[in-house]
């Protein structure tokens, strides 16, 4: 179906992170001015879109100043004055932090996550909060509390989760560039819903401290960008150091058309095809067609995730303050939660080592993995259910079963957009490195992204 393109009020589009990192020195423009403009655009993403759960304004413009102030004396960071938006899971000293529930409105932290400081020690200035899924427990972004964050290419549709309202607010042009979390996809989720770069690096590379858990064996910080570049420059802050050279022709790609048993809907496998003719005459690439690598292994993330998930929020929380403030949804998972037992667990986490250790000897004859990052465009708001070919399942299952089995096993992985012809809605190409090589992993995301552009 062709996309309904809904852009957000008259306010003018966020520039790229390195474009206005290169004006700012020169007084092309002010970072008062970056600051204002970006506020104003999630002002309007807020208003239309929901993709922010709350903006702070007056801390951002104070920050500007300050950036300014640097700029004035020669002392500029590698990222100030440049505009960020935060994930709503994500704590922010001083900024209401809600984790997406009504259960901690007017939560505000005392300390900013680790993620956070990093950033702003670089001078990066964040100007809100993007709306996430209640505790970041769905791929829908929808909230009883905030309002159904929407996809800016078509208002019908979702923009996904559970970072939607980050990938939501790059769309439009509210923002270059923000951070995310990504349990089982929810990075890479929205960024190939919106035709943005969703990029989650390997198990370990990013802290968590400060960033509510979902199931702490599987979570990872992320980054979205419009461009590979912009998550590049944020995962900078991080000692994730991007080669400057291209990838070498020698590198290998296996490429894994879909993962059973959900299919491609046709939209998706066009695009995805395109794609990989287009990557072959550049590299050497080479079909992995093992029917038995991906067995097992949703089932083992869905028990991982109810398991941790349960323990974290019973952790916390009492049986009264759940059932008071908790959304519907969460509350029917934390009720499945309950029946799980720790041989389920167990079993669970023995999947997880099986998979683990069949990923790596099928990476053993390549460098990385291409694949779709979803089988399907972005459903509609509220819808459920989805058929793709022959198969019918929840819209959840759909939307992760690509994404996933890399969180239960570590790797780092990016979203990079195919390319969108006749108006169509957008989709993801997935790329997945072996652990330890999440530098190289930009640096050949970045020469695909290219590529494909071209080719386009």
């Amino acid at each position: 179906m062709n996309a309904v393109r809904h852009p957000p009020s008259a306010v003018a589009r966020a520039p790229g992170l390195r474009l206005a990192r290169e004006a700012l020195p020169e007084g092309r423009i002010t970072v008062s001015d970056l600051i204002g403009q970006a506020l104003d655009a999630a002002e309007a993403s807020k208003r239309e879109l929901h993709a922010f759960a709350a903006i702070d304004r007056d801390g951002a413009l104070s920050a500007a100043a300050e950036s300014e102030r640097r700029y004035a004396q020669g002392l500029q960071r590698p990222l100030e004055g440049l505009a960020i938006g935060v994930k709503d899971l994500i704590d922010t000293r001083g900024i209401e932090t809600s984790y997406g529930s009504a259960a901690y409105l007017g939560h505000l932290p005392t300390v900013d996550a680790d993620v956070v400081s990093a950033l702003i020690a670089q001078g990066a200035i964040p100007i809100g909060k993007t709306t996430t899924h209640e505790f970041a427990w769905g791929v829908t972004t929808a909230s009883g509390t905030f309002g159904d964050a929407l996809n800016p290419l078509d208002r019908t549709r979702i923009p996904g989760g559970s970072s939607g309202g980050a990938a939501a607010a790059i769309a439009c042009g509210a923002v270059a560039a923000g951070l995310g979390t990504d349990t089982g996809g929810s990075v890479r989720i929205p960024a190939a819903l919106c035709g943005v770069v969703g990029f989650k690096p390997g198990f370990g590379a990013l802290p968590t401290r400060g960033i509510f858990p979902l199931a702490p064996t599987l979570d990872h910080p992320g980054f979205l960008g419009a461009t590979v570049d912009d998550v590049a420059m944020l995962a900078g802050a991080f000692h994730i150091e991007v080669p400057e050279n291209t990838a070498p022709a020698s590198v290998r790609f296996g490429v894994v058309r879909d993962i059973a048993p959900v299919p491609l809907d046709v939209e998706v496998a066009v695009a995805f095809d395109a794609a990989v003719g287009t990557l072959a005459k550049s590299f050497a690439s080479t079909t992995l067609d093992d029917p038995g690598l991906f067995v097992g292994v949703f089932e083992a993330f869905a028990h991982i995730v109810l398991t941790e998930g349960g323990v974290e929020h019973f952790r916390r929380n009492d049986a009264d303050r759940i059932a008071a403030y908790y959304g519907r949804e969460t509350i029917e998972r934390l009720e499945r939660a309950r029946t799980m037992t720790l041989g389920d667990y167990a079993r669970a986490q023995q999947t997880r080592r099986d998979f683990t250790a069949r990923l790596h000897d099928a990476m053993s004859a390549v460098d990385y993995l291409v694949l779709p990052t979803c089988p399907c465009t972005a459903p509609h708001v509220g819808q459920s259910s989805i058929d793709i070919g022959h198969w019918s399942g929840t819209v959840r299952e759909a939307l992760m079963s690509y994404t996933a089995p890399f969180n239960v096993a570590g790797f780092p992985a990016i979203s990079i957009p195919l390319g969108v012809r006749d108006g169509r809605l957008p989709a993801g190409l997935q790329i997945v490195a072996k652990p330890g090589f999440d530098g190289a992993l930009l640096q050949v995301a970045r020469q695909i992204e290219c590529l494909l552009r071209d080719g386009a």
